[in-house]
């Protein structure tokens, strides 16, 4: 009996490895791609390193707030993954903003909701643990939208 227990243990391990072993490198190609994407996109507003625009909390000649980080001293970590995707494929204009210029461009003609969710996923990566896990819990009731079938750049 303990032989065949051990065996079972042995081919769960055989068959569950693999497994987990495609998930990672799945997460890190997704992680990775949404990097390059972010530094081709997001970068010249948000900085390289996701640090945002010098005193990004004062509104600037203009009245308006420029980028923010998407850091931990940021609050990108405080939106759900269904407004982060919102945001970014129809842009945003802070209401409190002195001007009616829209400061966050819409990427929508520009990137697919794929491509904008391994963006986002790669954001996940500048946070903090905690701030990863509350992000979680603020997307359980407004997770990305589900793709639709063909999803194709700029056909959403």
């Amino acid at each position: 009996m303990l032989h065949k227990a051990r065996f079972l243990c042995m081919a769960a391990a055989f068959f569950v490895a693999p497994l987990t072993q495609a998930t990672v490198s799945s997460d890190q190609q997704r992680i990775d791609t949404g990097r390059e994407i972010y530094l081709q996109r997001c970068a010249a507003c948000h900085g390289v390193q996701g640090e945002g625009q010098p005193d990004w909390q004062q509104r600037n000649a203009l009245g308006e707030l420029p980028a923010p980080p998407h850091g931990p001293s940021g609050h990108t970590w405080k939106h759900s993954d269904e407004m982060l995707l919102r945001i970014i494929k129809n842009g945003w204009r802070d209401p409190f903003n002195k001007t009616m210029r829209i400061t966050m461009p819409a990427f929508k003609k520009i990137l697919s909701d794929k491509e904008i969710q391994e963006v986002t996923i790669y954001l996940k990566t500048l946070w903090t643990p905690e701030q990863r896990l509350f992000q979680k819990e603020e997307s359980k009731g407004h997770p990305f939208p589900k793709a639709k079938q063909s999803n194709e750049q700029g056909s959403n």
